[in-house]
């Protein structure tokens, strides 16, 4: 895994770096894991925007992940490991032993061949999803759950990961990628390991096209609109606009969002860094 630099033959790969997919083994899905992949352009059913700077992009298959690493006990070999265009992460397809295949968020250093398990009573390798109860302490790991089956939603982009800092209880204590502290259920599950493609930060896209592809659409700065449009928009040449905020009038740059009165606000040990 890493990066490629372009000679600078056109403007628009002068000053791109893109991945060198040296991890991947395939460009060819499989096929009973991906499903047709609509788009809105940003449109609701009456066909009028809602979503501004969405629309146009490269036609995309949806390729089903398992999160849920719900087949407990048996082992699956990983056949290949896939680029995938919906997400920042690398995907592993695996071949399960009873010949099921199932898509994975791929760990930083998974290659083809290796085995991996899920369950309550395996070892905790690179690639095995254990409850965070069986877990060691202080292991690296990424995919967790908040809620116990529904699946991982914490630390599943490209090269993040989160770390067991502590167990007290029925509650495990998680440094989280974001610096914050949090307690999650023993009973919930993790993967071990690093999410792959962590060179993704360091990727430079090179040309505003490369954006289009993307499915973006050109992002207009709050400043650069008239009075009507936004309120930092308007004034007398170049203005700052006065007190950042969004379209709706919301003061950014610091000011709290958060609810006072949500109810997880009581499993948060340490806010994140700012």
């Amino acid at each position: 895994m890493g990066l490629r630099k372009f000679k600078p033959v056109t403007p628009g790969t002068r000053f791109r770096v893109g991945n060198d997919f040296s991890e991947i083994t395939t460009n060819t899905p499989e096929k009973s894991l991906t499903v047709k992949k609509t788009r809105s352009g940003g449109r609701n059913h009456a066909g009028k925007m809602t979503m501004r700077y969405i629309g146009g992009g490269h036609k995309q298959l949806y390729r089903l992940i398992d999160f849920k690493r719900d087949k407990k006990d048996i082992p699956a070999k990983v056949a290949t490991v896939e680029y995938d265009p919906n997400r920042t992460a690398h995907i592993a397809l695996l071949h399960y032993v009873d010949g099921e295949k199932r898509y994975i968020i791929c760990p930083e250093g998974l290659k083809v061949g290796q085995t991996v398990i899920a369950g309550e009573n395996v070892a905790p390798d690179l690639g095995n999803t254990i409850s965070l109860a069986k877990i060691p302490l202080g292991s690296i790991i990424h995919n967790i759950e908040l809620k116990p089956g529904k699946g991982g939603q914490i630390a599943r982009s490209a090269g993040s990961y989160a770390q067991l800092a502590a167990r007290d209880g029925k509650y495990a204590t998680i440094k989280m990628p974001s610096g914050e502290t949090r307690l999650i259920l023993v009973t919930c599950t993790a993967t071990i390991g690093t999410v792959s493609n962590s060179s993704h930060a360091n990727e430079v896209l090179g040309k505003a096209g490369k954006k289009r592809w993307l499915g973006r659409r050109p992002r207009v700065r709050g400043v650069a609109m008239n009075p009507v449009d936004h309120p930092m928009g308007g004034g007398e040449g170049r203005s700052s606009g006065g007190h950042p905020r969004s379209r709706k009038g919301l003061l950014a740059k610091g000011f709290k969002t958060r609810d006072k009165k949500k109810y997880s606000n009581r499993f948060i040990i340490e806010r994140r860094k700012k």
